[in-house]
Formats: C-alpha cells, sequence, structure tokens
C-alpha cells in the first residue's frame, strides 16, 4: 500500500443505513468505511436520507427507496420509482466524481453497473448477493467481460451463483471484535437474527424450538408482516420471543446469551454476518450447509452444518450444541474476521483495481 486513495462509498439503496432495511449490507459499508478511514483514506459514504454510521460522515440523498430485490421474481423488469433515491445518489456521484480516485458501488442494483462505462472515474463493485434477477446477472456479467479486476463478493459460494465466479474477487466480511462481548456461560435459550422475509425461512427454526422446546429470541426487522404473522398462527405455542431490532451494543449482549444462533436462509446467503457477531460473543452457529455459512462455521467445532431445509437435522444439532467450544468460537472470529483483516483485502483490491 504505497498511498492513501480518495473513496466514495455508495450505500445500499433500499433504505436509510441504521433501520435495518439493508440487512448485512448496513453493517458491510459501517465496517468498511470505518477501517478505510482509521487506515487514513478520504472517505464519503453516500447513502439514503436519514442514514448512520458510527464515526463516519454520511451524506444523505432523498428520494424513494428502491424495492429490495430478494422480494422480487427472476424475470422482474427494470424498475425506478418517481424521484429514485437509486437515481439521485448516483446523479451525485457524477457530479463529484472528479474529486475521488475510485467509486466503491455497495448497491446491488442494475443502475450502477450500466452507468460504469460512463463515468471517468472507476467504479468497484461490491456485489452483496448471489444471482437473483435475470437483468440484474447480464449487466453484471457485461461489467465482468468489461472491467474483470472491479468484481468483489464476499464468498465462493456466492460468486458460483454468477457466470463470471472466476474473475470476483473473494473479500469476506469482518466485524469490530472490540464491540463485542465474549459470554463463556449462556443461558437457556436459542438465538435467530434477520430480516423477518420468506427467504430467511424462520419457521424452520421456529419449528425446531417447538419440537425441542428450547426458548428461541428473534431479533430483526420485521420486513413482511403478513409472513410473521402466519408463523405465530401456525406455531401458536411454540415458545419464541420477539426482540425486536437492536443496535450493535444491546444486540451483542443479548446474542451472547444464546446457547446457538441458528440460521436457516431459503436461497444462498452472500455471507451471513450475523454469524461472526455470533462467533464473536462465542455463541455456536446451527446454520443449513447453504451458500456463506458453510464457508464460516467449521462443522463439529463452532457449530454445526444442517442439511439444507431439514428440520430434523436443526433439532439433533441444538440436542448437541453444548458438546461445542465457545471459546474456539470467539478464537475463530479473532483468526478470521478482524477489521484488520477486511481492510487488507480491501486494500489490495483497490490497489489492483487502481494499477491497471
Amino acid at each position: 500500500m504505497n498511498q492513501n486513495y480518495k473513496l466514495l462509498l455508495m450505500s445500499t439503496p433500499v433504505g436509510a443505513l441504521g433501520t435495518g432495511q439493508g440487512g448485512g449490507v448496513e453493517l458491510t459499508v459501517q465496517n468498511i468505511a470505518q477501517e478505510l478511514q482509521k487506515r487514513g483514506h478520504q472517505l464519503e459514504v453516500v447513502a439514503p436520507e436519514g442514514s448512520f454510521l458510527t464515526g463516519v460522515a454520511v451524506t444523505g440523498i432523498a428520494g424513494n427507496s428502491q424495492i429490495a430485490v430478494q422480494t422480487q421474481t427472476r424475470d422482474v423488469p427494470i424498475i425506478l420509482p418517481e424521484n429514485s433515491t437509486l437515481g439521485n445518489m448516483w446523479e451525485y456521484a457524477r457530479q463529484v466524481q472528479s474529486k475521488y480516485d475510485l467509486i466503491v458501488n455497495c448497491a446491488f442494483d442494475w443502475l450502477p453497473f450500466y452507468l460504469t462505462p460512463f463515468f471517468s472515474t472507476p467504479i468497484a463493485h461490491f456485489i452483496s448477493m448471489g444471482s437473483m434477477t435475470q437483468a440484474a446477472d447480464e449487466i453484471m456479467e457485461r461489467m465482468a467481460k468489461l472491467h474483470p479486476d472491479r468484481i468483489g463478493v464476499y464468498t465462493k459460494s456466492q460468486a458460483e451463483t454468477f457466470a463470471f465466479a472466476e474473475v470476483c474477487e473473494i473479500l469476506s466480511s469482518a466485524i469490530d471484535l472490540a464491540l463485542y462481548d465474549f459470554c463463556e456461560t449462556p443461558g437457556d435459550s436459542l438465538a435467530w437474527l434477520g430480516r423477518i422475509a420468506p427467504e430467511k425461512a424462520l419457521e424452520d427454526a421456529v419449528a425446531a424450538a417447538n419440537i425441542t422446546k428450547v426458548p428461541l429470541k428473534i431479533y430483526g426487522k420485521i420486513q413482511d408482516q403478513q409472513y410473521w404473522q402466519q408463523i405465530q398462527q401456525d406455531f401458536p405455542d411454540a415458545p419464541i420471543e420477539y426482540m425486536g431490532f437492536l443496535n450493535t451494543a444491546d444486540l451483542q449482549q443479548e446474542l451472547g446469551q444464546a446457547r446457538a444462533l441458528l440460521m436457516t436462509p431459503r436461497w444462498i446467503e452472500a455471507f451471513g454476518n450475523v454469524a461472526i457477531e455470533a462467533l464473536a460473543c462465542g455463541v455456536p452457529v446451527i446454520a443449513y450447509r447453504r451458500g456463506g455459512p458453510s464457508e464460516i462455521v467449521r462443522d463439529g467445532k463452532t457449530g454445526f452444518l444442517v442439511e439444507p431445509d431439514s428440520v430434523p437435522g436443526l433439532v439433533t444439532a441444538i440436542e448437541n450444541i453444548d458438546s461445542l467450544s465457545r471459546a474456539a468460537c470467539r478464537e475463530q472470529a479473532e483468526a478470521e474476521y478482524s477489521l484488520a483483516a477486511l481492510g487488507d483485502r480491501f486494500e489490495a483490491w483497490f490497489d489492483k483495481i487502481l494499477d491497471n
């Protein structure tokens, strides 16, 4: 690393940072910005109006939020709402681009990829999900052929959902470990953490809790109210408690008390930041052997990997969870998912782009 860069970091347009609407990418934006700023890079984060990042200034852009792609079908057409936040964010980027060495796009949307050839400042794309729509796949593949060095992803599993997997820079993720306290002695409950929406399959975790009669505490933003109500109707006697969407300080205190974190996605998770948050607290992770979590959890050491969509598999893992070392969980988080390691990976990626 020979110099400090001037970076324009473009956030997700689906909701203000700090609201939980952006899912795991919110934590990623916070961590990238925090670490790169600490290293002396000049940084401006552009995000929807009302966004907040700890210790990092944000330029808020007004407009109507983009519809989250995970709620759409694969053949959904390209849509921008009237007075689009996404469109307004990228118009702002166009106006200020000459001030920056590199623009870093964290929005999973068609528009930034399409606009890339029309910008004079290079744009690096950090893709936060796997293949979701035909239109997005097509424009991302076109971009990957044009600038194969500018595509970053979380994991190999995520990359393999795309036709351009071989050019993807694997960047993983990280958390600020200083914010997470190790808890050696847990309470009686399990935890489930994430957006409450069908692709996250919370109902599988609830079913497992109902069978084992182990209490399950549920954390996160209710994105689909009807889906949440259906779960409550289907499992009226399940030992579950909704704890709300918590900030990091409150969440880690609660999460650390869990015997295990359950991860039950129906889709291929690009990474699963909640897994490393749990490990940092010393909490083993029980996850479906699918997508990013399958590359994080050390099966039989820091959690259990379960056959996808198998509630009986979750039940067996829950029954054996106390055999795992909580200290090993924290040790893995420290060794693999520190902000320093994340900063090194992103700096190396930026160097590669700007040296070309």
